[in-house]
């Protein structure tokens, strides 16, 4: 791929998978939501364009099609999940214009985005995998064992996650609404584990980076990692990427409880926000996540280093004149 087109470049990940396209050598183009003078990373790409919302049914996918077509764009990174969705629908028509889209087969992210088929899929390969799930729909409120986690069953970033903590607030929760969408978990608590998995579907080859989110923001972006070795939850990952049919970078989430025992939460089909943590400690996550998408081999044997890394917001001036 000669050149790509980023999306989302006002995200936590787009500033490494800007750096690391330039450094393989390929034109970025960048688009996002918000003005040029709101976006740091619009100085650092080849073109800047403001595009729709992904959630505009016609106006988004033709700004990307128009963008691919001016720009002679080769491939597409989408950095957030719900351009990924939206662009995962329109697969045919990016290759049938020979875009490639850099990101897993349809039949993996729809896995990734539904919660309790993503529970059903893991406990036929290995239960207990994920943390026991059912829907809320026709479930019993006093069969519970409190407390308990409510949330979307295709929620992205915790949003509509409830905590309840007993059998009222359940009574209470569940009064006017439509809780058909929703799964019910038991609360597990302890550190959440955030790991970085590359797969290349096209020979199984994987690998895995690890780290402990110290300090996180409220909708789970760690601010403050500490990355770390361990061969098995390495291992785990690397055969849930096969189980789920993962081709490229996603990212798993997981919670260890105080026994050291590792419950896992969910995988996002796209870079996690915290993939330069990767990077910093030895895996160069996004060369080679384009290496999958490029019939290139992954690299499996790199030296990660165990290391505590730190993220801070730096200030930059993005344009003069009267404000917008």
């Amino acid at each position: 791929m000669k050149t790509v087109l980023i999306t989302a470049i006002g995200s936590f990940s787009a500033d490494i998978v800007i750096k690391k396209c330039r450094e393989n050598g390929m034109r970025v183009i960048g688009c996002d939501i918000y003005p040029r003078e709101w976006v740091v990373d619009a100085g650092n790409v080849d073109a800047f364009y403001q595009v729709p919302r992904a959630t505009e049914a016609e106006a988004y996918p033709e700004a990307l099609l128009e963008i691919c077509s001016r720009e002679k764009v080769d491939g597409i990174l989408p950095l957030i999940d719900v351009e990924v969705d939206v662009l995962c629908r329109l697969r045919g028509e990016f290759a049938g214009r020979g875009i490639t889209l850099c990101i897993s087969e349809d039949a993996c992210i729809g896995l990734c985005r539904d919660k309790m088929k993503l529970f059903c899929r893991l406990e036929e390969e290995r239960p207990g995998t994920v943390i026991p799930t059912q829907t809320l729909f026709g479930v019993k409120p006093e069969a519970l064992s409190y407390p308990v986690v409510c949330k979307p069953y295709n929620g992205r970033s915790s949003q509509g996650l409830t905590f309840i903590g007993s059998l009222r607030e359940m009574e209470r929760f569940l009064v006017g609404r439509d809780v058909s969408d929703y799964i019910v978990q038991p609360l597990v608590t302890g550190d959440v584990i955030t790991v970085d998995v590359v797969r290349n579907a096209a020979d199984g080859a994987w690998a895995a980076v690890c780290r402990r989110e110290l300090l996180r923001t409220l909708n789970g972006a760690g601010t403050s990692v500490r990355v770390f070795r361990n061969p098995e939850l390495e291992g785990l990952c690397g055969r849930i990427a096969g189980w789920l049919g993962v081709n490229g970078c996603v990212n798993m989430e997981f919670i260890e409880d105080g026994q050291g025992q590792y419950h896992m939460l969910e995988c996002n089909p796209r870079f996690s926000g915290g993939v330069e943590f990767s990077c910093m400690a030895g895996y160069d996550c996004v060369t080679e996540h384009l290496h999958c998408f490029e019939g290139k081999p992954v690299n499996t044997r790199a030296e990660i280093t165990e290391m505590y890394i730190a993220r801070k917001f730096e200030e930059y001036i993005t344009g003069t004149g009267g404000a917008r």
